[in-house]
């Protein structure tokens, strides 16, 4: 009976550590999000959602690098300003975001933004984009209410499992 369970345990670990392994292997790139907010007229300088849309990028990265394992790579502020020649202009051509990323030799690229439609919730949004074929592979959206410094962290974990799991897919789809 224990080696019946025993090669059954050793069958799972046959076929599941490639699947593990190789998205572990995967290199992330999260670029700095931007913040749409739509609440601009009656509070045209609002610094707590200036901070909240900061924290996202270190927020994400950690969770991703504790869900996945992945290998972060790191994009400055300065190179991404250069490469978004608008607000949005990542987020909306994804050929580009997708060379910035292999400029750095990620093979995924996030690229993400806060959209703020009240004083209620806020939406994270994140772009998946595989960098090898320039293709959208994942498009998210987490809806955030409450206070910020407590719901934030949740909703950016919720984003993190959301993109480990495409990732686990795309990998698995291309293992042989």
């Amino acid at each position: 009976m224990r080696l019946f369970f025993a090669c059954l345990v050793a069958i799972q670990l046959l076929f599941l550590s490639p699947i593990t392994t190789f998205a572990g292997d995967a290199r992330v790139a999260v670029l700095d999000f931007e913040l749409n907010d739509l609440t601009l007229n009656l509070t045209p300088n609002n610094p707590e959602e200036v901070g909240r849309t900061a924290s996202i990028k270190p927020l994400l990265q950690k969770a991703l690098e504790a869900k996945g394992g992945y290998k972060i790579v790191d994009i400055d502020l300065e190179t991404q300003n250069k490469a978004n020649t608008g607000f949005g202009y990542l987020f909306d051509h994804h050929d580009v975001a997708a060379g910035l990323g292999q400029n750095f030799k990620a093979d995924y690229i996030i690229v993400g933004r806060i959209h703020k439609a009240s004083f209620l919730f806020v939406y994270l949004k994140a772009q998946l984009i595989n960098t090898k074929t320039k293709q959208l592979v994942g498009d998210y959206t987490v809806e955030v209410k409450g206070q910020q410094k407590k719901i934030t962290p949740k909703g950016v974990e919720r984003l993190a499992e959301q993109i480990d799991e495409t990732i686990h897919l795309q990998m698995a789809s291309t293992s042989p």
